[in-house]
């Protein structure tokens, strides 16, 4: 089959179109066809040697894809009410920018109704983290208020949604006018430039001085100390990457008075079967909307898998508005 190898760590250059044999799927596992793979984050640090694939997974990059299931464990996936020939999305640990590709029967989920491969591609590394993190680890309720730290990126376009549609309102940064709009469109109730605007200041104006109940937080750093003043009493954050550095200082005074939580998680290396539990509350609680339009996928760009290393460099230039997403050509 084709793949896309990191070939050395580095530069984007180094993503260069391979074989490899086609996997083979285990006891739980199918096989995909894969007709679209998400390019997130994780691929990025992992092409630069910063985020190594969990022990047994594969070294080929990627961790969401959208296809048709070619085999598989047919006990789990009657079990699972999937058939041969199924248009599924899949979680991945690894090996998604390639043609063929295993994974958990209990991490597939139906491609939801009207939606393509590339869009489905796009949702479950995104959805499953926002879930994990807003709904899960955050505790996020309707009525609340959610703090979301780039409001654009691929898991902020999805948390926004989300968290409109379960009822909260919702406050995203982006680091232009034109981001600030797009995170409006998307049903952000306010928006705020954190490259011209204090966004302490502006989420406590904003607030009335209440502040936020739940922060997504993919920056960590000097942000959080930041983030404890932003949030109301008994408030939480979530942080679920490290692009600011992983060094945090914050009053921990905040944190007695206000009885405030300061969580995290990182999804690829949890088990299959806290994956699967997930899958099972998306596929409850998120599918319908998907398939009602409530909740969509919002796709930037789309490359052919062979030109993985422009997608790499745009993710990197931090452009794009929403998912980046590769097409692999029968």
């Amino acid at each position: 089959m084709r793949a896309v190898e990191i070939t050395s760590f580095g530069k984007p250059e180094v993503l260069l179109p391979g074989e490899r044999p086609v996997p083979q799927p285990g006891a739980g596992e199918l096989l995909i066809r894969v007709r679209a793979s998400g390019v997130n984050r994780p691929d990025v640090l992992q092409r630069l040697g910063h985020y190594a694939p969990p022990p047994g997974a594969s070294d080929i990059p990627g961790l969401e894809v959208a296809g048709v299931v070619e085999s598989g464990d047919s006990a789990a996936m009657a079990e699972a009410g999937i058939r041969v020939g199924d248009r599924v999305c899949a979680l991945l640990a690894g090996g998604g920018y390639a043609e063929f590709c295993v994974a958990p029967v209990v991490q597939c989920l139906p491609v939801p109704e009207g939606l393509s491969d590339v869009q489905a591609a796009a949702l479950p590394e995104t959805f499953f983290t926002v879930w994990s993190n807003v709904f899960d680890r955050g505790r996020l309720q309707a009525g609340e208020s959610l703090l979301v730290q780039g409001g654009t990126s691929g898991i902020g376009v999805a948390a926004i949604q989300l968290a409109r549609a379960f009822g909260a309102t919702v406050i995203a940064t982006a680091g232009s006018d034109e981001k600030c709009a797009a995170c409006l469109a998307l049903g952000a109730q306010q928006a705020i430039n954190y490259r011209t605007q204090d966004f302490v200041a502006e989420v406590r104006r904003i607030t009335q001085g209440k502040g936020v109940d739940v922060v997504l937080d993919m920056v960590a750093g000097d942000y959080v100390a930041r983030e404890v003043e932003c949030l109301a009493e008994d408030g939480r954050i979530a942080i679920i990457a490290v692009q600011g550095g992983v060094r945090s200082g914050f009053d921990a005074g905040l944190v007695l008075r206000r009885r405030l939580t300061i969580t995290g998680s990182t999804l690829r290396p949890r088990p299959v079967a806290f994956k699967g539990a997930i899958a099972r509350a998306l596929r409850e609680q998120v599918w319908p909307r998907l398939a009602s339009g409530q909740v969509r996928p919002v796709i930037h760009s789309t490359f052919s898998a062979a030109d993985a290393a422009q997608a790499h460099a745009l993710m990197e230039s931090n452009r794009h508005i929403g998912k980046i997403v590769l097409t692999w050509s029968p």
